[in-house]
């Protein structure tokens, strides 16, 4: 059993298939496959639940998985480690952000990185707060720019910004006429929201006290952009972040634009990275240029 193996069985756990497994760690199906059933006779026992379509880790498996997370965990900071030796500032740097922060916010942070760390290799990825929580955990993220507080003492996090929520509504619409809204004055009939997973939707059915989905607008969408176009053509109303404002998304001529006055009406940006990284002096300088994109 090798470093080698350990990677083999994290990704077919990720994946649950061989070949899927096998493409993600750039080897052949076979040669992933003959590997992990090595490591299995070496070990004396059945890792892996084996079926024609699929496969999964059986309960021992699993027990394996955690301790190879810690083990190749601890394989990346040995190397983040002799590689910050000579420049804490080099190598890649591998952050992550949820959709309803990234169009706003990550071109003009790639672009400051870039700047100010020019031997720093960037690397980005998009996904909701759960998958991006995962790769955090897993050591395939080195920080990730998300709107809620670490689920598990494994992370820490950075404050970035407390921004702002607002109210968006069709021009002419009857919320137009009241003055400073609050989440009791909102129609939830009319009310468009992203999809289950965002973390975005949980924080707004919060806010709006919302208890049933037959109060809601049946209209569910994966991006902010798409919420303001439906708003826009006159379909509904929603909330948004107030950096959606900032970066002209909301300059429409069609669309009214209202500060959501009250408690909790905000959220809160934070750079979270695991509290066993190595490169708490990297995530902490990326977190200073975050901010000065922010002020």
């Amino acid at each position: 059993m090798n470093i080698r193996d350990l990677t083999y069985l994290r990704a077919l756990s990720r994946h649950k298939h061989f070949g899927k497994a096998a493409e993600s760690c750039n080897v052949s199906q076979p040669t992933l496959s003959v590997q992990l059933k090595k490591m299995e006779d070496d070990l004396g026992v059945t890792l892996i639940e084996r079926t024609n379509r699929a496969a999964r880790l059986t309960p021992i498996g699993e027990n394996v998985l955690a301790l190879a997370d810690e083990a190749l965990g601890a394989v990346d900071a040995i190397r983040t480690i002799t590689a910050e030796a000579s420049d804490p500032f080099s190598g890649h740097f591998r952050f992550g952000s949820i959709p309803t922060i990234s169009p706003f916010l990550v071109p003009d942070v790639l672009v400051a990185l870039g700047r100010t760390f020019p031997k720093l290799q960037l690397v980005f990825r998009e996904n909701i707060t759960e998958r991006l929580t995962e790769d955090l955990l897993n050591g395939d993220l080195d920080a990730a720019i998300l709107a809620t507080p670490p689920e598990t003492p494994r992370l820490l996090s950075i404050p970035l910004y407390n921004e702002p929520l607002l109210v968006i509504h069709p021009l002419g619409h009857d919320l137009a006429a009241l003055d400073g809204l609050i989440p009791s004055d909102l129609p939830l009939d009319q009310m468009i929201l992203l999809s289950e997973g965002h973390c975005f939707r949980d924080q707004t059915v919060d806010l709006c006290n919302i208890q049933s989905r037959t109060t809601l607008a049946e209209t569910s969408v994966t991006s902010l952009e798409t919420i303001i176009s439906l708003v826009e053509a006159g379909q509904g109303i929603s909330i948004v972040p107030a950096l959606a404002q900032g970066k002209g998304w909301l300059d429409r001529p069609r669309i009214g634009v209202q500060l959501l006055r009250s408690q909790g009406a905000t959220r809160q940006l934070n750079l979270t990275f695991r509290k066993s990284s190595p490169r708490r002096k990297l995530i902490k300088a990326v977190s200073d240029e975050i901010m000065a994109l922010l002020v």
